[in-house]
């Protein structure tokens, strides 16, 4: 026999006795359970206790009449109308019913006391509602906040490094004009990027964007943005010449703002056999065009250069035109008939002629 059924037929029990005048406690099945809150609670409330514990509120339902008060008007999320949503100070005995769907953002609905009752009843009918009272409408509407300029410039960050690969480098957004605020639902927001420019993000730029709340669209904005993208990037501390290789080269990383230059700079972690292709003064960064694979042949070396086709092979003196790093294409001079020739380098004393 199941604890419910027990302190169920006992309760009945005690009720009978009670009718007949009689005075005792009631016995749950053949013998009184040692129940832990029996030194506490007087027997009969302890029993009311447990069966609320374990039926819930339906155990009221045909006891003194609940009186439950509606409002006037109610403000819900996407989840739904639930009834303790529509009453005015709802207790814990309210049970957790939803009685219909949200409004649309943006859209208000009505719902009569008649039809809350119909509704509350369709699930759980043992439902006592003779004793409500309240309006005989509620007006039903989405919970809502305002969407301030800071909340704004949070959603706009936060899509724009999804949008673009940062490497690294914190974005940081300012309004070109004040925003003014606007009513959004009080739910998760999703803003989606609708207009960027077509050349990347720019220091002062257009965009226009989307926002929505799960399906729901709640609306559309452009707005003007500064922008600026701060990473540790590779500067000269002391003067730089070239040549020099970037392992040697005194460089230390400072914070800057990588937008407002077109050129990517470079890695210092990838930099290990490059060196300086021009003079660098101190506080100038290294950027992409400041350095250059090291040459491994230098301009005016002769070296021998390799012309095959098929079992035809010529090999002959040459003398080279342009420093060349491995695998670079360069141009050298036969020093007998003074002819310049294309050649690819292929180790510090060979290049291959390409005709």
């Amino acid at each position: 026999m199941t604890l419910a059924k027990k302190i169920l037929e006992g309760t009945a029990r005690r009720a009978d006795k009670g009718r007949l005048g009689e005075t005792s406690l009631p016995q749950f099945g053949e013998t009184s359970l040692p129940l832990f809150g029996e030194a506490f609670l007087p027997r009969r409330s302890f029993a009311l206790l447990l069966i609320t514990m374990l039926l819930g509120p339906a155990c009221f339902a045909q006891g003194e009449p609940v009186s439950w008060q509606l409002l006037t008007g109610a403000a819900v999320d996407s989840s739904g109308v639930f009834l303790h949503a529509v009453l005015n100070k709802p207790t814990s005995t309210v049970p957790l019913l939803r009685l219909a769907p949200a409004p649309r953002w943006g859209q208000t609905n009505f719902l009569t006391r008649q039809q809350v009752i119909e509704l509350a009843r369709r699930d759980f009918p043992a439902l006592d509602t003779t004793n409500w009272t309240g309006p005989e409408q509620i007006r039903l509407e989405r919970r809502s906040r305002q969407l301030l300029d800071f909340q704004l410039v949070d959603l706009l960050t936060a899509a724009l490094q999804k949008q673009y690969n940062m490497g690294g480098g914190e974005l940081d957004l300012r309004l070109v004009h004040p925003w003014t605020a606007v009513v959004v639902p009080e739910e998760q927001l999703d803003l989606r990027l609708t207009e960027l420019p077509g050349a990347g993000l720019l220091p002062t730029t257009t965009i226009g964007f989307e926002i929505w709340t799960g399906k729901e669209y709640v609306g559309a904005w452009r707005i003007g943005v500064q922008a600026k993208l701060w990473r540790e990037t590779p500067v000269a501390r002391s003067p730089l010449s070239r040549g020099q290789l970037v392992r040697d080269a005194d460089i230390a990383l400072e914070r800057r703002d990588v937008l407002a230059r077109h050129e990517a700079y470079i890695n210092l972690a990838n930099a290990e056999s490059l060196e300086l292709s021009e003079n660098i003064q101190p506080g100038q960064p290294i950027l992409q065009h400041c350095v250059r694979a090291r040459p491994i042949v230098r301009r005016g070396q002769v070296v021998d250069a390799i012309y095959q086709e098929g079992s035809l092979r010529i090999t002959l003196k040459v003398e080279t035109l342009d420093d060349g790093a491995l695998g670079q294409m360069i141009r050298v001079r036969n020093p007998r008939t003074h002819r310049d020739l294309v050649a690819k380098v292929q180790n510090e004393q060979t290049v291959f002629i390409a005709l």
